[in-house]
């Protein structure tokens, strides 16, 4: 996917520093040589990250975003294309020459060395003064919340405590951007949870752009201004948190992210905007259409909807939105939610997702049939072919 704004201006003393990207990928292609075979890792990214934005690389292992961010480091460089780091090109520059640091998910701290050593350490390496580096370390450890604790040793810390230390040692030498490469992949869930609110709130404060690299869809959603979802070398699609969820671009974006129901159907109409699809004899979807997908009458779509859009209901509703029959082939009690597994006349297995708020028994029991219920702004089409349909829904400019 090639991201359309406009292109940055570069090295212009008459414009604003915020106008140039903090990171900007051009055509980046990175290819290695295997068995005598060319493998490509990286396919073609372009990419701009604006200043202080939390920004995340998502998708499954092997998709090409951890090399996408070694590039952005310096440990690997493109075999074609630019890399520009606030305007300046950075390709062939030494990963040490660079602006930016980088934070692993093992934290390669100094267990003989306190919190305040292991946080000083490049500080003093570089020669900063004795003052000026117990005000810097002091300053950047309020900030982690770990004020008090300067003399403990990493082995006396928890694992979050631990991730804390490795982000000061990265902050406090001040980078213009900030890589962080699955770094809470080794915490339990509980605290895993806490630190994405933390990461947040840090980031915020130091007002650095971040670059999170994850496969982990919750932690980009928690977390990103803006997510870009890779698959295969490629970018599929680029946007903010919401509209990613709300309005995947492809097939593979709607499912990677969360739990998505993808459901076909055959245009019968074109009303107001709308597509009617039929599924089945008896079951219709409305689904508003996207202006970079023309669809007419007797035309196959696909559409997805989030299970938590469904309601499940006893008899076809009125209205006009979209009305499916099924069969309850499941129904599984979460406390908080129930979700059901029902199929579709034509065997599509949908989930559905209810709130148990207002339900003080299941809606529905394993055999019943019932019909599922959704408004048609919960629909969302998706483009034909593998590749989907990369449109303006996923572009978006820095």
């Amino acid at each position: 996917m090639t991201d359309t704004s406009p292109a940055p201006v570069r090295d212009d003393p008459g414009r604003a520093d915020t106008a140039v990207p903090a990171i900007e990928l051009a055509g980046v292609r990175k290819s290695y040589v295997s068995h005598g075979e060319t493998v490509a890792a990286v396919r073609g990214v372009d990419l701009r990250i604006g200043q202080g934005e939390f920004f995340s690389l998502l998708g499954p292992s092997g998709c090409g975003k951890t090399t996408t961010m070694r590039m952005i480091a310096g440990f690997e460089e493109p075999t074609a294309g630019e890399v520009y780091l606030h305007g300046q090109s950075v390709t062939g520059v030494p990963a040490n020459k660079r602006d930016v640091n980088m934070v692993f998910q093992s934290y390669a701290l100094f267990p003989h060395m306190s919190v305040f050593e292991n946080v000083a350490f490049g500080l003093r390496r570089r020669g900063v003064a004795k003052n000026e580096i117990k005000q810097r370390v002091g300053d950047i450890l309020e900030i982690v919340d770990l004020t008090g604790r300067e003399k403990r040793r990493p082995s006396e810390m928890s694992g979050g405590q631990q991730q804390r230390v490795a982000l000061a040692r990265a902050l406090v030498n001040r980078p213009r951007a900030l890589l962080l490469d699955e770094p809470l992949g080794a915490l339990d869930l509980k605290l895993r949870q806490a630190m994405q609110v933390e990461l947040k709130r840090i980031q915020r404060e130091v007002g650095i752009t971040f670059v999170y690299v994850t496969h982990d869809q919750g932690e980009a959603l928690t977390m990103s201004d803006r997510i870009a979802v890779m698959n295969d070398g490629l970018v599929e699609q680029l946007g903010p948190p919401r509209e990613i969820y709300e309005r995947p671009a492809t097939k593979f974006v709607a499912g990677f992210i969360g739990t998505s129901n993808l459901l076909s159907g055959t245009v019968t109409e074109l009303s107001g905007g709308d597509a009617v699809l039929s599924h089945g004899d008896e079951g219709r979807i409305v689904v508003p259409l996207r202006e970079d997908l023309a669809a007419g009458a007797g035309d196959a779509l696909e559409v997805t909807v989030r299970p938590e859009k469904i309601e499940i209901v006893g008899e076809r509703p009125a209205g006009g939105g979209s009305a499916v029959p099924a069969t309850v082939a499941e129904v599984v009690y979460l406390g908080t939610s129930t979700n059901y597994l029902v199929t579709t006349a034509d065997g599509t297995e949908v989930t559905v997702f209810m709130q148990n708020a207002n339900n003080s028994d299941d809606v529905a029991e394993r055999g019943d049939r019932v019909w599922l219920a959704w408004e048609p702004r919960h629909s969302y089409a998706i483009g034909g072919g593998a590749g989907g349909v990369r449109g303006d829904a996923s572009k978006a400019a820095v």
